[in-house]
């Protein structure tokens, strides 16, 4: 059976791990990640040589990340933006190594063991500080053509073009709901989090609740125009919030309030949280691998 070495870049730890083709980990950890690229080279390099079994070197990164392997964009590594780390990886190595964005990652872990096995055509939406994700198509990811496949949290919700930031993430993500909050109870918003926000809700403070709701219909309305833009399969949750087990049955309510009100629209999305959560960048990093050696995982 083959193995193969994955590694998930974060701003704070590297996460890095062997698993199997059938998805298993044999063994995992976490490093700090280095202050300098020749550090992180050195460190995935370093690993690579003590195994001699492995078959290759998948690795999930922050950024927009390109087929070459050069990562564009902005991330709280500055020093992976600009060199071709898959490039330099594979020639100190003389594995064949796979590299993509983390959330597109996590998508591919969904179709490879996760909530969206069997589907071809799928968006997973992680949400977060911002609203990410990944666009699945036939099986594949879609990246696009300046690599900003996924970013859905650029969308705008509002019509007012105004000071004011009406995307997607500025309404919907979890920070969103910690501002709404924050100016319903004149606090700084560093002093909530979502977690507290939920927990607030839950012993009857008003205001919370009134935010929740609120965020609750800023993420319905995202997924209506997501479902009708691309017609998936399925739309997968992901982030922290998609722990909670309410979290598809309070959507699904909003949606249907939405279907409601708007005679032409007949398809309801099917919305689902995510399976994978620590692991899914490692996981969906391995799968693309596999794919692009052909090795044709199921």
């Amino acid at each position: 059976m083959e193995k193969y070495l994955a590694f998930d870049i974060g701003g704070t730890f590297i996460k890095y791990a062997v698993i199997t083709e059938d998805g298993e980990l044999a063994e995992s950890g976490k490093t700090a990640t280095p202050d300098a690229l020749e550090g992180l080279i050195g460190f995935i390099v370093d690993h690579a040589k003590t195994r001699d079994e492995t078959a290759g070197i998948a690795i999930s990164a922050p950024g927009a990340v390109s087929e070459e392997g050069i990562v564009y964009g902005s991330s709280a590594l500055p020093y992976i933006h600009g060199p071709n780390i898959k490039q330099m990886v594979k020639e100190k190595t003389n594995l064949p190594v796979f590299m993509e964005n983390d959330a597109n990652c996590a998508g591919y872990a969904e179709v490879w063991k996760g909530a969206a096995q069997g589907k071809q055509d799928v968006l997973a939406v992680v949400i977060g500080t911002g609203i990410g994700g990944a666009v699945i198509k036939n099986g594949s990811l879609h990246k696009g053509a300046h690599l900003h496949g996924g970013e859905f949290g650029y969308m705008l919700i509002r019509p007012e073009l105004s000071e004011e930031d009406n995307t997607w993430s500025a309404t919907a993500s979890t920070a969103a709901l910690v501002r709404m909050v924050a100016a319903a109870k004149r606090v700084k918003s560093s002093s909530l989090s979502g977690e507290k926000i939920f927990s607030m809700a839950e012993n009857g403070d008003k205001d919370c609740i009134n935010a929740i709701d609120r965020f609750y219909h800023n993420l319905a309305v995202g997924i209506y125009n997501l479902q009708y833009i691309f017609d998936p399969e399925l739309i997968l949750i992901g982030g922290g919030i998609s722990a909670r087990s309410d979290l598809t049955d309070r959507i699904d309510e909003k949606i249907k309030q939405i279907l409601n009100r708007i005679d032409i629209a007949t398809v309801e999305p099917k919305i689902e949280a995510c399976h994978f959560r620590q692991n899914s960048n490692l996981l969906g990093a391995v799968y693309g691998l596999m794919k692009q050696i052909n090795l044709s995982p199921n």
